[in-house]
């Protein structure tokens, strides 16, 4: 079991595979990486992005040991005879019963959804009147190199001075993957977009002040000295409406459901007998 544990630490701290390979095979029964993804999202709530990255790997660690010992000892059960036991059989039909009430009542809502329609008129009137819903604000894509010191910080902006263009992209690259202690070091310092107001005061009044192609002077936080390389810029704009038509549709036909389920329902206490 400790060597089995081993190999499962070395594929989960390394894996960069795509979500149908399979991780790890316990008595025959494949684990994929979708398997470990989903299993992640649902005991997140859908929000293991959100976790921090230095944690990640530690969950998908801790899951993927679920999914061994859940086949581990579902393997067990099938041996010593827990499937055909007067006990599991009888939970069985309780559970499936369950199963077939909850899966009738989506299948009949899904149903009930797919009747409702919003048409293109309604949906073009919604966007003109609502105009401000779709205002995006300004928003760049911005590297940064964390370091604990100014003096650090003073000398790779030193390293940087004489660079221009891709040339200066790729060495500021380097240099996070080599010097910065944030956690996006390892991906090259790499921020991805954000908008006004994300980042703390001092590193968002610097950033949206920088011209693109730029490294900013140390800018000084609570958690120490950055070097940041501005990528990119979008300025502030309100989403054209083939932007924002799917939305829109799909906010209004829930509005519309609502008051279509609350009809359905007192149709249907209407005509039952409930005593």
């Amino acid at each position: 079991m400790m060597k089995m544990t081993k190999i499962v630490a070395t594929l989960l701290l390394t894996s960069t595979l795509v979500s149908a390979t399979t991780l790890i095979t316990v008595n025959g029964t494949q684990i994929t990486q979708q398997d470990v993804d989903t299993a992640l999202m649902n005991a997140t709530q859908g929000r293991f992005n959100q976790v921090p990255a230095e944690k990640q790997a530690e969950f998908r660690k801790q899951v993927l040991e679920q999914l061994i010992a859940k086949e581990l000892v579902f393997g067990d059960a099938q041996k010593t005879g827990v499937l055909n036991s007067k006990d599991f059989k009888d939970e069985f039909v309780q559970v499936q019963e369950r199963v077939k009430k909850e899966l009738a009542i989506q299948v009949w809502q899904k149903q009930q959804l797919d009747k409702v329609e919003v048409s293109d008129k309604e949906l073009k009137n919604y966007y003109d009147k609502n105009k401000d819903e779709f205002n995006e604000k300004e928003t760049v894509h911005a590297r940064h190199i964390l370091v604990k010191t100014e003096e650090e910080a003073k000398n790779i902006v030193k390293s940087l001075k004489s660079l221009k263009g891709e040339a200066l992209k790729a060495k500021f690259i380097e240099e996070a993957k080599a010097k910065s202690t944030g956690p996006s070091g390892p991906k090259g310092g790499d921020l991805g977009y954000f908008a006004q107001g994300q980042m703390v005061p001092e590193f968002n009044d610097k950033v949206f002040g920088m011209k693109v192609g730029t490294v900013s002077e140390p800018v000084k936080t609570q958690f120490g000295y950055h070097v940041i390389y501005l990528e990119d810029k979008k300025a502030k704009k309100t989403l054209a409406f083939t932007e924002v038509k799917s939305f829109i549709e799909q906010r209004l036909k829930m509005e519309k459901f609502k008051v279509v389920m609350q009809d359905k329902m007192l149709e249907l206490k209407n005509k039952a007998t409930i005593k």
